[in-house]
């Protein structure tokens, strides 16, 4: 992804951020998201969420996938997969829309993304295509088969993980809200009380 790390730098700049308030609202160090600005580390699909909305923006567009022209219809031969954190993503939604839409595969072990706990404003909503997925919002953990679906507010501190042998693929949709409230990625180490790190 040689084209998200001067992205990440001009979208976080135009938005009038200095480094540290940029990484406050992600819940990153400054030195991590330097590092991410420079190209030396490469953004998890949690981080990337999160980076677009609070530069209210999308993370096709963070990738550079904006289309020329805007067509409601999306071709299974026109979604690329992309990885990032271990999981694997496919844009299944127009860009430059108040909601985006993504089909992922949350392979079975991801400890990076199984600390993570995600807190931001506006809605999720998932549906199980195969596998199993283990959904924690808050205190509470669903267990979600192939059919099951989730619709939650996004505020609710929530985890996705997968709970079945060869990983879970989810259909994803969620809102994208600039907003100046915490737009957190949240990993063990931020709940209890020091900065997040990767």
């Amino acid at each position: 992804m040689p084209t998200v790390a001067p992205r990440l730098r001009d979208l976080r700049r135009r938005s009038g951020l200095t480094l540290e308030a940029a990484a406050h609202r992600v819940g990153l160090s400054p030195a991590h998201l330097s590092r991410l600005e420079t190209g030396r580390r490469q953004p998890s699909l949690p981080m990337l969420l999160a980076l677009a909305r609070t530069y209210g923006t999308t993370v096709s567009d963070l990738l550079g996938e904006v289309p020329a022209e805007r067509d409601p219809v999306v071709r299974a031969d026109r979604m690329e997969a992309q990885q990032a954190g271990g999981w694997t993503y496919w844009q299944a939604g127009g860009s430059g829309r108040a909601m985006q839409a993504l089909r992922l595969h949350v392979p079975e072990r991801s400890a990076a993304q199984e600390d993570l706990v995600r807190v931001h404003p506006g809605e999720e909503w998932l549906y199980v295509l195969g596998g199993r997925l283990r959904l924690t919002l808050g205190e509470t953990v669903h267990a979600l088969s192939a059919g099951d679906a989730a619709h939650f507010d996004s505020l609710t501190p929530h985890r996705i993980a997968a709970a079945s042998p060869g990983g879970v693929d989810l259909l994803f949709v969620h809102t994208l809200l600039q907003s100046g409230a915490a737009e957190l990625c949240l990993g063990d180490a931020a709940r209890r009380g020091r900065p997040g790190t990767p």
